[in-house]
């Protein structure tokens, strides 16, 4: 999986195919429900107020919390102190894989059965990051029903819960047809597996016409390794190569959280390089314009 795609042009710039991994984050889980206690500890900064209710506690609910990448966005939330609904289909999975912490609670949810029932799932969360992706199978529809279809689902939810903060892990490439890589091997490869890549950017547009406060988070290439670089941060349909670590990802993700000024509205695409300078991500999301 961290192997890199060879050029179709010598001149082509290459994007590792660890990027295949963002897009199939592991089995898929069904399950029973479990609840175990789930205490918000966390605070986040809200819209600025004058008030000294301008930080308030929080919950989040975590879409595809089993994945390799939803399960360390877990993590780094619990870390951070925040209260984590860990949203999974299969919750025994779940229970296996994800850290026992009165913090956390495991709740049944699959993005693909429809808006009432995440409503259900979701509801009481001040915020939602989706990390879902679809699992290959002989299904050739797969793609379209997670990664979009599942996606509107899971921001329609939200919109009838009353969750207004809706953060996205997809990634870089989504709109390369736009930005001239059509014939850039992971383009074309990745949307070999029932045009992936175009089923993110449908849900992409949703998201972004449907009101909601949203972050959408474009990496590259996903590699299990730890980091190795420093995280570089772009506007949209800048990047077309590069990788990073799952971990820095969900670090990103976190961090859209508690940086709600600087990382509103925005989409942002992130990479690792060795010769980066080490930037808060504050200053990284800060320096990336509203979409």
């Amino acid at each position: 999986m961290a192997t890199a795609f060879h050029t179709i042009a010598a001149a082509r710039p290459r994007l590792p195919l660890a990027a295949f991994a963002c897009l199939c984050p592991g089995p898929r889980p069904a399950t029973r429900k479990l609840s175990l206690t789930s205490t918000a500890v966390s605070t986040i900064d809200s819209a600025p107020a004058s008030s000294s209710d301008a930080k308030k506690t929080t919950t989040v609910f975590v879409a595809g919390s089993t994945g390799r990448t939803g399960k360390r966005v877990v993590e780094k939330l619990l870390e951070r102190g925040f209260g984590v609904v860990a949203g999974t289909t299969d919750v025994g999975r779940a229970r296996r894989s994800l850290p026992q912490d009165p913090n956390l609670q495991l709740v049944r949810a699959d993005v693909m059965e429809g808006t009432d029932k995440l409503v259900d799932a979701i509801r009481g969360a001040d915020a939602v990051v989706c990390a879902t992706g679809f699992r290959r199978s002989f299904d050739p529809f797969a793609p379209w029903k997670v990664d979009n279809f599942g996606t509107v689902n899971l921001v329609e939810a939200c919109r009838k819960a009353g969750v207004t903060r809706f953060i996205l892990v997809s990634s870089i490439l989504v709109n390369g047809a736009a930005m001239g890589q059509l014939l850039n091997p992971a383009y074309i490869v990745l949307n070999l597996f029932g045009l992936v890549l175009v089923a993110k950017l449908q849900a992409e547009k949703h998201i972004r016409s449907s009101g909601i406060n949203y972050t959408i988070i474009r990496p590259g290439g996903l590699t299990e390794q730890p980091p190795t670089g420093n995280i570089v941060m772009e506007p949209e349909d800048t990047l077309y190569e590069g990788s990073i670590s799952r971990q820095q990802v969900a670090e990103v993700a976190v961090e859209a959280l508690l940086c709600r000024e600087e990382s509103s509205y925005k989409v942002v695409e992130i990479v690792t390089r060795a010769e980066a300078h080490n930037r808060p991500l504050k200053d990284l999301f800060a320096s990336i314009k509203q979409s």
